[in-house]
């Protein structure tokens, strides 16, 4: 009798392994920090072993934050920020002792499964202007030197994350791809570079940036379902996440590299801050996404597995807003770790809700709001204009979640907004005698007022990240006042 009971604890066991396993081996996830108040990486990488992520793309490398991936087995792509890359270009020196610290001291038994270097992120973008275009490739030759040297070269690959906007096609078909003018030189040596090494390259799909950059974009090609196909020849691209990787394809054939293993590095929706930027359209986005990634038919271009990292884990509300308000909502979870929508990550056509983070403690129940007999009314646009600029109003943008809110709420979301952000201080909800707290949810049925969640003492926030949020929010100034 007890031999038949372990034969069905273990079978048990099996099915609750099982049942628990939806995201399929080649869906990763990015894991982003540029947020006021971020969730502990304790909390963090229990919710990616709950919801069966196997592999994590971060943005930098700090220790403290890497750390907690160690003995999970979960795959780790480590990165390297922009500005580190002259520093890692001018000296051998810099590179090896880069890789020393963040990588060689990981890789202990039982330590951090470390499968790539991102060597900057997205670099080459129109918008820097060239700034990075002499350093990158430099620093991305001396990391993978550095990781060769130390003996780790066959297990850790140095890439460089692109952004789609590295190539183009003058007919809009991606038999047409080529690699920009302005780097196309130095995207040759890299892409050469990567072959020789046995590195992927790395490509950022944004088929929502396509939609709200071109008003003429046809909105059904933006998703999966068909519509307003694109013929290339004797090939037929239905949606403008197919036709772009292939594209990248060409490029890379244009470029001598036609079979380069590509990884596509973040590909997402985002869930307000723009009108089409909402969580229905992005549960169609992506339930149409991962049922392409689960039939592993690929692109005409190059059929089979595709490898892709969503973007991103959670919302970022310092995110800097010069491309868009949407930049602060790509999380699948929300800023406190809850799921925003169902989805079916193993493509079967599910309709589940991912497991929510766990030990997420919240400040108090109460938020700041515009006092209804308050006096200096003349004060209001300049105080509502002053409290976005310190925190975030993105929600409130045309066609967002909380652009229909009337005057008084609109002023009472911006007041709460930076109350939250500076973690309930009293002097936080004042703005001139114009503010008080109170204990009623001022939420409505499509506009969510925050209370914020509570920082452990050890989570460490950076003076530059609170620079960052302070100026890309003044952007939102000229909405409000």
């Amino acid at each position: 009798m007890a031999g038949v009971m372990a034969v069905l604890w273990a079978g048990a066991l099996i099915l609750v392994a099982t049942s628990v396993k939806v995201v399929a081996d080649n869906i990763g996830v990015n894991w982003g920090t540029m947020t006021s108040h971020p969730l502990h990486p304790r909390i963090v990488v229990q919710l990616l072993k709950d919801n069966g992520f196997e592999k994590v793309k971060l943005f930098d490398s700090d220790p403290w934050m890497v750390g907690y991936l160690a003995g999970t087995g979960i795959e780790v792509m480590l990165g390297i920020p922009n500005d580190q890359l002259e520093f890692l270009s001018q000296d051998y020196g810099n590179a090896k002792d880069w890789v020393k610290e963040n990588c060689t001291s990981h890789l202990r038994k039982g330590g951090v499964n470390i499968k790539y270097v991102a060597v900057g992120n997205e670099p080459f973008l129109t918008s820097y202007k060239g700034r990075f275009l002499k350093t990158t490739f430099p620093a991305l030759k001396n990391i993978q030197k550095a990781l060769n040297e130390a003996g780790l070269g066959n297990k850790i690959k140095a890439v460089v994350p692109q952004n789609a906007d590295v190539y183009e096609s003058k007919s809009d078909k991606p038999s047409d791809g080529v690699f920009r003018r302005d780097v196309k030189a130095v995207m040759a040596q890299i892409v050469r570079f990567l072959k020789e090494n046995g590195a992927p390259f790395v490509v950022n799909i944004y088929p929502f940036i396509s939609l709200t950059m071109n008003s003429k974009f046809p909105s059904d090609f933006a998703f999966f379902d068909g519509g307003h196909p694109i013929q290339d020849d004797n090939v037929q691209y239905n949606n403008v996440f197919e036709a772009n990787f292939d594209t990248l394809i060409y490029a890379l054939k244009d470029a001598g590299t036609p079979n380069l293993t590509i990884l596509v590095g973040e590909v997402g929706w985002p869930t307000d801050g723009h009108k089409k930027a909402n969580k229905n359209s992005a549960k169609k986005f992506y339930d149409g996404l991962f049922k392409v990634l689960a039939s592993k038919k690929g692109t005409p271009l190059r059929p089979g597995e595709m490898d892709v990292y969503l973007f991103g884990l959670f919302d970022e509300d310092t995110k800097s807003i010069e491309p868009g308000n949407f930049e602060r909502h790509w999380g699948i979870f929300d800023f406190d770790g809850k799921p925003k929508f169902t989805m079916d990550i193993s493509g079967k056509g599910g309709d589940k809700h991912l497991v929510a983070a766990k030990g997420v403690k919240y400040l108090p129940k109460q938020w700041c709001v515009l006092e209804s007999y308050a006096s200096n009314q003349d004060l209001i646009g300049q105080q509502t204009g002053w409290a976005c600029a310190r925190s975030d109003c993105t929600a409130l943008q045309d066609g967002a979640s909380c652009s229909n809110l009337d005057p008084d709420r609109t002023v009472s979301y911006a007041f709460n907004s930076y109350y939250q952000m500076n973690n309930q201080d009293e002097d936080a909800c004042d703005f001139e005698g114009l503010a008080t707290v109170v204990s009623k949810d001022p939420s409505t049925m499509s506009c969510r007022f925050n209370t914020q969640i509570k920082v452990d003492g050890a989570t460490r926030l950076s003076f530059a990240q609170g620079a960052v949020a302070a100026i890309s929010s003044l952007l939102t100034l000229f909405f409000l006042l």
